[in-house]
């Protein structure tokens, strides 16, 4: 599996394996090993909902103890680690996904997607698939030496969210 078969398959179904939304933290917990909390959680206690856990890359907010969010962030022009249960066979992989790119890999995976019009704004754009409801956020590229897609945007962030 590679980032991108990843990266389709959770817009495209809203799952990444077996995480999901609504799925006990101690369940991802059992999954994953022990996430790293947000400071908010160490500082208030596991009660305290909306922020995340993080394992590298991947982050799962919690709402009641529930995971109401799971997210993956992306640094391009750099690398991204995810758990073994996420991405097998992989310490890291480079994190530059082109809007593009993802897009192409949608329309093949038959993943439906419009314009997120909440969330494109500025020289920000974003997409929401159909119909597992996964956004995706493209930023232009800021400083770095993967610049060579110049007017090109580039993956900052993947997720999903439960109301």
């Amino acid at each position: 599996m590679t980032l991108m078969n990843l990266l389709v398959d959770f817009a495209r179904t809203g799952r990444i394996g077996p995480l999901h939304c609504g799925m006990p933290l101690s369940e991802a917990e059992a999954l994953l090993g022990p996430g790293r909390p947000h400071p908010a959680i160490r500082m208030r206690g596991p009660d305290i909902d909306g922020y995340p856990y993080a394992w590298n890359g991947l982050e799962l907010a919690t709402t009641q103890r529930l995971v109401s969010e799971i997210s993956i962030r992306l640094s391009p022009g750099s690398t991204t680690k995810l758990p073994p249960l996420v991405l097998p066979d992989s310490e890291s992989y480079p994190s530059t996904v082109l809007r593009e790119d993802l897009i192409a890999g949608l329309d093949a995976a038959g993943c439906g997607h419009d314009v997120n019009d909440r969330l494109t704004f500025g020289q920000q754009s974003s997409i929401l698939s159909r119909p597992a409801g996964v956004c995706a956020v493209f930023f232009p590229p800021g400083g770095g030496d993967y610049r060579t897609h110049r007017g090109h945007h580039y993956l900052g962030v993947i997720y999903k969210h439960t109301v």
